[in-house]
């Protein structure tokens, strides 16, 4: 009997240490620091792997430091991540597989990968939604019906985002329209650490 109370005890820990574990694991997330402020996103990696893991190759190796959102129409989103401030394309890793069939809808707020037609295009362009468009959601396997892939969301600085929204537009560098007259600069994306990190590293 005393044996399996041990047992039971033991078991009881386990679970309580998991919860723990599981408490300070989360989502990761990156901050965007702009010339207009900081942007926090939470990413999604379990509903876009590909996506995520893409995404995250690009800030680990310092890509989108120099880049602009480049691309902004009202009520509808924010684009950037793929011009330097001169508005030449920067080179890119070869695309990825379209994950928007990950019932993930685009949502104000959400952060999902632009694409050319070619539904398996995304690279390293990303927008940020500033309005429900479920029109991008996915709707079914097809070079029409794909949709754009949702892979995280805002979860600070919303208000970044509604000021590079509100911003005059017009042409700049090869684009006839939608362009913000004024620079909107990323200066760097970098990851947030996760809390788990810092508790093992005795960190406050």
């Amino acid at each position: 009997m005393h044996k399996k109370i041990i047992s039971f005890l033991a078991a009881c820990l386990l679970l309580f240490a998991a919860g723990i574990t599981s408490s300070f694991a989360a989502n990761p997330r990156v901050n965007i620091q702009t010339n207009y402020g900081d942007i926090i996103l939470e990413l999604y990696p379990q509903q876009a792997p590909l996506t995520v893991t893409n995404f995250l190759s690009y800030v680990d190796s310092g890509f989108y430091a120099g880049t602009l959102f480049h691309r902004v129409i009202k009520d509808f989103m924010i684009q950037g991540g793929g011009y330097d401030e001169d508005y030449k394309e920067k080179p890119t890793q070869d695309p990825i597989k379209n994950e928007a069939n990950n019932g993930l809808s685009n949502q104000r707020g959400t952060i999902a990968m632009a694409r050319t037609p070619d539904p398996h295009s995304a690279s390293a362009q990303f927008f940020i939604n500033t309005n429900k468009n479920s029109a991008l959601d996915f709707k079914f396997a097809s070079r029409d019906g794909w949709g754009y892939c949702v892979f995280g969301k805002v979860i600070e600085g919303m208000q970044v985002v509604d000021d590079i929204e509100a911003m005059p537009t017009g042409p700049a560098g090869p684009f006839d329209q939608d362009a913000p007259q004024g620079l909107v600069v990323i200066e760097k994306i970098s990851r947030i650490e996760d809390k788990i990190e810092s508790v093992k590293e005795g960190k406050q």
